[in-house]
């Protein structure tokens, strides 16, 4: 279909995708099957959608090698026109996009509408990657030219999970085909649709040239063969730090390199100076936005001692008055946790810290899939709620006496991804960052953040130090260095 033609009509239509696979420009049954997408607010299923295998795998690995040269070898105006296109069609077609990831994802319509503008960002961002510079000159002791170039890596493999599907497929996908790689794209079977199938679409659109973007939803066999497979030379995998070491490890024995974006635990420090109203407007947002499925929730809030008791009501008053329920059938604050496992999980670490003395404040129940936000109140340090990465509404609250103990109880963890802190001395709050290894640090605002042309990722469990966004650290993450020398005449050499 012409892209004039489908701008007008649906983008993404099940008829065309519904139990399939994308490999090598073509719609085509996988070797997985197929499995119903359903929408976790009412388990109802949205569509069937197809699944690879590991054969489908290698198939698309190859495939994509095959087009990536001349891909690679288009000019860079034309790669970039791609990606200008593509930014433009995620707009074009965002209400369509949004209603899919509202019901196949659970996500609250400003967080799909938030999810679309950094996904068109990202493209934006990316479109002006392949007339970057991508070459130094070096000194050399030798009557030469020496330089060193970025060249693309070849094939790049995207793992990509149920969570953010849009923000956390594109910003891998859109820097690694900017600069000339081609892509084989894996999404959590949870959420193919938003996060598989709307991209290959939008691209198909944007006038990708067959083979550079594939699509292979799995489980974890088709992970492997992702990474395994001898085509694949970088891997993105945004995920769990437990799943990610995982990857890690099957990427080292096959000496793939692998760019892990993992979990996290982050805190948001209160200091004795914060304003108690504002710090909790902050943190409500923080701990509960898509109930709690980002990496970056704040997971543990650190709040001076002097203003605990205040800081808890009150944001156990804000999580009373939240309504959870389903995003499509009305204004909600909360939607449904992505499936029983999750919930089941997310259930079960609240209950044991309320065993282990936690106050629960607010929350703590659920309908079906829709928790209720929950404040537990001065949870034991060793707790698994307050320790470990809930990926639910679940806020831990516990006090601190002076900025020494806060800087320790913000870095007694093995993650270090996001780390807010609310002090009206802002240089005060930054002297205490320098003392908690994160990544990303908000001084005055909660660590959910995001923005394309941003450096992004975390330290210790959180990641390997790799980082999405920026045209350098795109550059750095999706091409290989090439030291290249040039003379006028052959060399000389004494034997």
């Amino acid at each position: 279909m012409s892209t004039a033609t489908q701008e007008t009509d649906t983008l993404i239509d099940p008829d065309v995708f519904a139990g399939r696979i994308y490999i090598d420009g073509e719609w085509v049954e996988g070797g997985g099957g197929s499995i119903a997408s359903i929408e976790p607010a009412t388990g109802e299923t949205l569509v069937q959608v197809g699944m690879a295998d590991a054969a489908d795998v290698a198939r698309a690995a190859a495939s994509a090698a095959r087009a990536q040269q001349e891909w690679a070898a288009t000019p860079h105006p034309a790669r970039a026109a791609v990606l200008r296109r593509a930014a433009q069609l995620w707009e074009q077609h965002a209400e369509e996009i949004m209603g899919w990831n509202i019901r196949e994802v659970g996500a609250i319509p400003p967080l799909a509408g938030f999810a679309l503008h950094v996904t068109a960002a990202e493209c934006y961002e990316a479109s002006s990657l392949p007339s970057a510079p991508l070459g130094t000159i070096l000194s050399s002791e030798e009557p030469r030219l020496s330089l060193a170039q970025q060249v693309p890596v070849g094939v790049v493999g995207v793992i990509s999970p149920f969570n953010v599907p849009l923000i956390l497929g594109i910003r891998a996908v859109a820097p690694a085909l900017a600069l000339g790689n081609a892509v084989l794209l894996k999404p959590d079977p949870r959420t193919v649709v938003t996060g598989g199938v709307s991209m290959v679409r939008i691209f198909e659109e944007a006038g990708l040239p067959k083979g550079i973007l594939q699509l292979v939803p799995g489980g974890a066999e088709v992970g492997e063969a992702m990474v395994a497979d001898p085509h694949v030379r970088v891997v993105a995998f945004t995920g769990s730090t437990r799943a990610g070491r995982a990857v890690g490890e099957l990427a080292g024995r096959h000496l793939t390199r692998a760019h892990l974006e993992l979990g996290g635990n982050s805190a948001f420090l209160v200091r004795e100076d914060a304003d108690v109203d504002q710090a909790v407007n902050l943190a409500t947002w923080g701990a509960f936005l898509h109930q709690g499925q980002i990496c970056m929730t704040v997971g543990r809030h650190i709040v001076h001692e002097s203003l605990f008791e205040e800081y808890v009501a009150k944001l156990a008053a804000k999580a009373d008055s939240m309504v959870v329920g389903d995003p499509a059938a009305g204004q909600v604050h909360l939607g449904p946790l992505i499936d029983e496992t999750q919930r089941d999980r997310v259930h079960t670490l609240v209950q044991d810290a309320v065993a282990q003395g936690a106050r629960l404040a607010a929350g703590g129940t659920y309908e079906q899939l829709f928790y209720r936000p929950t404040v537990l109140a001065n949870p034991p340090k060793d707790a698994a709620a307050y320790c470990d990465e809930v990926f639910g509404p679940v806020a831990s609250v516990v006090s601190f006496s002076t900025d020494d103990e806060a800087v320790e109880l913000a870095g007694a963890t093995d993650y270090g991804l996001s780390l807010g802190i609310i002090s009206r001395d802002a240089m005060k709050a930054y002297d205490l960052a320098k003392r908690i290894p994160t990544g990303i640090v908000h001084i005055n605002d909660q660590t959910v953040n995001d923005e394309a042309n941003a450096p992004f990722g975390g330290v210790g469990a959180s990641g390997t130090g790799s980082r999405h966004g920026g045209a350098q650290a795109n550059i750095d993450a999706f091409t290989e260095t090439r030291w290249i020398t040039m003379r006028r005449e052959p060399g000389q050499y004494p034997l």
